[in-house]
């Protein structure tokens, strides 16, 4: 048999003094087996062996007990539970007992194990009666224990277990049915406890053998086993620098507490000079996860060590010891794995006196080494768990009610779930009202869960801060520039700081439990009142003062926590204000499923013995009219005062992990695989290709030498042969040739090579599929093979290697700007072709396949558009724009599971990408997961303030060292409006220097369009960029929802953007006039209302928009089709000389076909020929597909007289403008002139010419408006390759 309270019995409470035992009987000290325990004292009696019998003036010898205690005699019957100790105090009770303590042990004679009450004060346990089911208890006590009895922390979960546990604790050690019953898990009759050793578990604190009520000594049963203690020892060493504290400090004691228990004081030890002192002292306490030092407490609480100072001792007078420095260690890295922690905690000193200032030059530290001889939790329930930690930081704009007393405690609480039904309540003590004064500092320490401290830096952390930060960045209320100067204002006036920080730790179950909480209900109430302390008068409280102190609660308020930013991947921390409202049952149950209060409902469950909840703590009478208006006045005071907290909750690990790198290129991979590689080919392309070229040198070498054996060699000096010698001999020649069957011959040599050219260089080995197609083919082949014909033939004829192709004539971005050009005159086959042959140019350009993906994708060919994109994500995973690109076309195909792997690859792979955080957003919201997108804004709002701020930096120190200063702005605003509607004159003709002046006075104040300022029109600017309308206009809601002052010029410059591309020209005109109203000096906006007006046909107001936008000294973005809309319109109210003077602007700025073609235009209606033709063959050199080109080429020869090269461009003309009769409306108003004189340059330009366009002389500039529109009435479309007979390059 094992005693009660022994230290070495499992999951028994250790009981230090005999005051602890409150009158249990002595033979239970008696029983105890482990006699080398100094915990419990040893009551000896002569009636037993060994045993030495009491004193009359105290306990016996040896016992530890509190002195004054004394014997008294027992009842009749009552003598086999042996004699009873108590403490001084009333009559028949020194401890205040009368005649309860005579009832309590006449009932254990009768074998009834419930005994009576004791009276207020006492520490003997109080034994009540049970009470019906759900009856809350006493606040006084649970089950009639009170507090702290036997070691006791936690009380039972219903009343009455107390009792129905001893009476089952009592018959599992007799061995009877009901024990039976309740160990093999089947309930017992009248008790409601669950049945098992978790009920006896939860309700250890009876632990009496009830055999020993009856008067017999039970067996050698043992009790149910439950988990081992695990002991935590604590050594404290050597301490350093402690004449900081002190100088003339001498003798020191360290005194060593945890969780409000003193674990034990080291002997004193002298301080040497140098201010070092040894102590080598140890001690130590049980961790149980079901004892008082349980889990929760060892994540929340400090190991508190004391240094105090001994003075010498004088005369007649005892050691006088003085608190002088304390010093905390947190025990939570044993709960992380670690075994044995040594640290050297700062002391921090103790002030003389309150207001005392700490010393700040004190830098003592006491070395201490914790640790235990197993883990405290294995390493599977900690990576299976996780740690929570609450930081409550203050009350802001509380109520003017709220006045700094003593005896008003103003508190907070929620409740966090544990496994299964259980709820953990946090509760934040203690908060200070501060008055009006400076704001709290950041960074500040964050607080122990702890009462006052003598030390008061004791309190805090190590290193544990509250940092702040800006409201936008918080994830809770009032984070709107509006609530701004509300915050600043209210966090220097009247409030309640804590700065506590509370933790706990959830295990698996637990964990689980969070998270389905949290999906079920996103909202979690947190409530605020303010308690007033007990005044401590004598008496108990009327049963009316218990009723109203349940009803009411001074300024009951709670604050409602969005707790779903924890299930966002990544997310492990979120802080934030949060309103406070007044507390209404029904509004809570609404927000939070929470049906019951925790000050009011279950106030038994935080511990609160001295505080009370009713308004006035000292009123014994009944609540008048004055009070209840009062009580409603307080309810709604938070509210007018608008109250809000500021929390900050953090998880270790997040409930829901973010992907990891590695597996989002996994997936991407798998959902773009890599495209197989061609077979090698290229040798064997270029082998057949030189054997193609010795069948043509060997034929051509025997048909010279059949030449010689009929004609003989000539020589060169015999002179140039006449055009008709020539035809007899090569009439002589084939006839020769066909008659010997040497032709047929030399073709079967040819023929063999020229098969392999086609099997191995075209890879064509199958018939095919229409006449068509043949014939298209046998174009292109034939085009092939007299282009390596020639090269052949110069080899053998210059007797040297002829020198490879040259290279293209036009690059990459002069191909972009011919495929736009055809793009915005509507002929999409034209534009598709440039954007291939672009890629085609070199296929490991990702912008040519962007740009022919971004194509397609506004053509609604989103499949294709998907291709492109994916082939650019093929050359480089980590490019961020094909990315995103890719999760914009899969949201197109509505693949939203690609989609998210594609942002979140995105936003991972560059974290500080304006553009990816803001698109994730925008996806996020389409899929109705509004949290998620809030924190995605919010992210790229962060990067963008901090792209602001190094910009302005920049600014700044540039301006700090040029030390000039800044140019003037204008604002946009104080601009009549008028001034929109008025664009500048232009008359007739070249405009004068005084006009022109007067023109440009305006734009010349006018200060460059600043950058979008906000990360959705950022936004906007990349998606105009690539076509993606539909996340174009979720950009445009957010911009014109987050705007301040309403919206801006680029606002309704990308909102006609897409106004323009669907055609809707009223409501684009809507937006641009707004537009100019806003900003009436930007070139931008008067370039689309120029291009609306020319799309409208008015040209009249297109020209004069046009002619505004080229008078301002800043340039638009689409200069380019500015200058040929308006080049155009000149064109067709025959102003000849402006379009020729404006399409040289447009060369000289980027130079392409149209350009040239109207400059040679014009010119030649100015009787320019000469010009008019260098023109058109620069512009038949960029492309010589276009069929205008050629007809005025044709005109112009025909003006020449050059009768042979005016019938070339003529079938050049009608063979690739097939189907294109705008070539035939171009030489349809050509006048009767007299034919000049023939020009013996053009020829050679002409029939050299490729279809190769030439370098771009200055990137393009992209307009949004004419992606849809059309640039240049006058140009052609193209035919296909193979209609043309002009020289190819070798396809690739």
């Amino acid at each position: 048999m094992v005693a009660v309270g022994c230290p070495k019995t499992p999951q028994r409470p250790t009981l230090r003094t005999c005051g602890e035992l409150g009158g249990l009987p002595k033979a239970l000290g008696a029983l105890c087996e482990h006699r080398d325990t100094k915990s419990l004292p040893r009551h000896r009696d002569p009636a037993q062996p060994g045993l030495r019998a009491p004193t009359a003036s105290g306990p016996p010898a040896g016992c530890e007990g509190a002195p004054g205690w004394a014997p008294r005699p027992v009842p009749a019957g009552a003598e086999a539970s042996g004699a009873l100790w108590q403490q001084p105090g009333t009559a028949g009770c020194k401890g205040g007992h009368g005649g309860r303590q005579h009832r309590q042990l006449t009932r254990e004679a009768r074998g009834d194990p419930r005994p009576s009450g004791a009276a207020e004060g006492c520490p003997h346990p109080s034994w009540r009666r049970p009470r019906p089911h759900g009856h809350a208890p006493s606040a006084r006590g649970w089950a009639g224990v009170p507090r702290g009895f036997g070691g006791l922390r936690e009380p039972p979960r219903r009343c009455g277990d107390g009792t129905r546990a001893l009476r089952r604790l009592g018959e599992a050690v007799g061995s009877s049915p009901a024990a039976a019953r309740c160990l093999g898990r089947l309930p017992v009759r009248g008790c409601s406890i669950p049945p098992g050793r978790e009920g006896l578990q939860s309700c250890r604190a009876v632990e009496v053998p009830a055999g020993l009520a009856g008067g017999k000594e039970p067996a050698a049963a043992a009790l149910p086993s439950m988990s081992q203690p695990i002991p935590v020892q604590i050594t404290v060493g050597n301490a350093q620098d402690l004449k900081t504290l002190k100088s003339s400090l001498l003798h020191t004691v360290v005194r060593v507490e945890y969780n409000g228990a003193v674990l034990g004081e080291s002997s004193k030890t002298n301080v040497l000079p140098d201010g070092t002192a040894e102590y080598d002292f140890s001690t130590s306490f049980e961790y149980s996860p079901d004892g008082p030092n349980s889990l929760d407490v060892l994540v929340q609480k400090p190991l508190l060590l004391t240094l105090l100072e001994v003075a010498a001792k004088e005369k007649k007078k005892t050691e006088k010891v003085t608190p002088l420095a304390q010093a905390v260690v947190d025990l939570l890295p044993l709960l992380q794995g670690v075994r044995s922690l040594k640290v050297l905690a700062p002391l921090y000193a103790v002030p003389a006196f309150p207001s005392a200032m700490p010393h700040p030059e004190a830098t003592a530290g006491l070395e201490v080494i914790v640790s235990t001889k197993e883990l405290l939790l294995s390493a599977t329930q900690f990576s299976s768990g996780n740690l929570l930690s609450i930081t409550l930081e203050a009350a802001y704009s509380v109520p003017e009610a709220f006045t700094p007393d003593a005896q008003q405690n103003y508190m907070a609480c929620l409740q966090i779930p544990a496994a299964g039904e259980k709820e953990l309540p946090l509760l934040f003590k203690n908060g200070i009202l501060k008055a009006d004064g400076e704001k709290e500092p950041f960074p500040r320490p964050k607080n122990w869960p702890l009462g006052p401290l003598l030390a008061p830096d004791a309190l805090n952390i190590p290193n544990s801060f509250i940092v702040g930060g800006p409201y936008e960045d918080e994830d809770g209320e009032l984070t709107k520039s509006e609530d701004r100067a509300f915050r600043i204002q209210a966090e220097s006036s009247r409030r309640v700081v804590w700065d506590t920080e509370i933790r706990c730790f959830l295990d698996a179950a637990a964990v689980a439990t969070l998270q389905s909480r949290i999906a079920e209900c996103r909202h979690w109430p947190v409530e605020l009142c303010r308690m007033s302390m007990s005044s401590g008068g004598k008496g108990k409280a009327s049963k009316l003062d218990k009723r109203d102190e349940d009803k009411q609660i001074a300024f009951h308020g709670v604050a409602y926590v969005n707790m779903l930013h924890l299930l966002c991947p990544g997310v492990k921390q979120i802080r934030g204000a949060f309103r406070v409202f007044n507390y209404q049952d029904s509004e809570v149950f609404e927000k939070t499923r929470v049906q019951y209060s925790i000050f009011r409902d279950r106030r038994s469950q935080l511990g609160l013995g001295k505080e009370r909840l009713g308004t006035s703590p000292g009123s014994k009478a009944a609540p008048n009219k004055a009070q209840k208006e009062e009580k409603d006045s307080n309810a709604t005071q938070y509210s007018e005062a608008g109250t809000f907290l500021v929390m900050e909750i953090n998880l270790d690990r997040p409930l829901v992990p973010k992907r990891l790198r590695e597996e989002l290129v996994q997936r991407v991979k798998e959902l773009i695989p890599p495209h197989p590689a061609l077979p090698p080919r290229t040798e064997g392309a270029k082998k057949v290709v030189e054997d193609y070229h010795k069948r043509v040198t060997s034929v051509a070498v025997a048909i010279l030498r059949e030449y010689h054996e009929l004609f003989g060699k000539q020589l060169p000096d015999q002179g140039m042969m006449d055009h008709k010698t020539m035809e007899e001999q090569k009439r002589q020649l084939n006839y020769e040739l066909n008659t010997s069957g040497k032709y047929f011959a030399f073709k079967e040599q040819l023929k063999y090579s020229v098969v392999k050219i086609v099997r191995e260089k075209y890879l064509k080995t199958t018939a095919f599929e229409t006449k068509e197609k043949l014939q298209e083919f046998l174009s292109e082949l034939y085009v092939y093979l007299v282009d390596h014909m020639h090269m052949a033939l110069n080899k053998l004829l210059s007797g040297a290697d002829v020198s490879p192709a040259p290279p293209p004539y036009t690059t990459r971005k002069q191909l972009l700007l011919f495929a736009r050009e055809a793009e915005a005159n509507k002929d999409l086959n034209l534009a598709s072709l440039f954007y291939k042959q672009r890629i085609a140019r070199d296929q490991r350009s990702i912008q040519s396949w962007l740009a022919y993906g971004a194509f397609c994708l506004l053509h609604e060919d989103a499949t294709k558009a998907q291709e492109c994109f994916q082939q650019a994500v093929c050359l480089d995973p980590q490019h961020i724009q094909s990315l995103l690109l890719c999760g914009i076309v899969a949201v197109k195909l509505q693949h939203y599971e690609e989609a998210e792997i594609f942002f979140e690859d995105a936003c991972c792979l560059e974290p500080s990408s304006i553009i990816a955080w803001t698109l994730a957003g925008l996806f996020y919201e389409l899929q109705n997961n509004y949290i998620q997108a809030e924190r995605s804004f919010r992210e790229a709002k962060k990067l963008l303030r901090a792209e602001l701020e190094e910009e302005r930096r920049l600014l700044e120190a540039a301006e700090g060292e040029e030390k000039k200063p800044s140019s003037p702005s204008t604002d946009p605003e104080k601009i009549p409006d008028s001034s929109a509607d008025k664009p500048p004159e232009v008359v007739e003709g070249v405009t004068s220097n005084e006009e022109a002046t007067a023109v440009q006075e305006v734009p010349e104040a006018a200060e460059p369009q600043p950058p979008p300022c906000t990360i959705f029109m950022k936004t906007v600017e990349f998606l105009m960029k690539f076509n993606a309308v539909r996340f174009v206009h979720k950009a445009l809601a957010h911009e014109l929802l987050s705007l301040q002052g309403g919206p801006t010029c680029a606002y309704y410059l990308a909102l006609a953007w897409t106004y323009l591309l669907r055609e809707d020209f009223p409501r684009c005109g809507q937006c641009l006039c707004e537009a100019a109203r806003i900003d009436p000096l930007n070139p931008n906006v008067w370039a689309q209302k120029g291009h609306l007006f020319y799309l409208q046909k008015d040209f009249d107001k297109a020209k004069d928009c046009y002619e505004r936008v080229i008078s301002f000294v800043e340039d638009a973005a689409d200069m380019h089709f500015v200058y040929l809309r308006l080049g155009s319109i000149y064109l067709d109210e025959k102003e000849y000389g402006r379009a020729k003077h404006i399409y040289l602007l447009a060369c000289d700025n980027s130079a392409s076909c149209l350009t040239w073609l109207g400059v040679g235009i014009a010119c030649y209606r100015l009787e320019e020929m000469l010009e008019a033709e260098d023109a058109l063959s620069e512009a038949n050199a960029l492309n010589n597909t276009n069929a205008e080109v050629w007809g005025y080429l044709a005109l112009i020869c025909l003006q020449g007289g050059r009768q042979l090269e005016a019938e070339q461009c003529y079938k050049y003309t009608v063979k690739v403008g097939v189907g294109a009769p705008r070539a035939a409306r171009a030489a349809a108003p050509l006048p009767a002139q007299p034919v000049p004189p023939v020009s013996a340059r053009t020829a050679p330009r002409l029939r050299g010419s490729a279809a190769q366009p030439g370098p771009q002389r200055a990137p393009l500039s992209r307009s949004s408006a004419c992606r849809t529109t059309r640039c240049c009435r006058r140009s052609a479309p193209p035919s296909t390759a193979s209609a043309s007979a002009t020289p190819r390059s070798e396809p690739t």
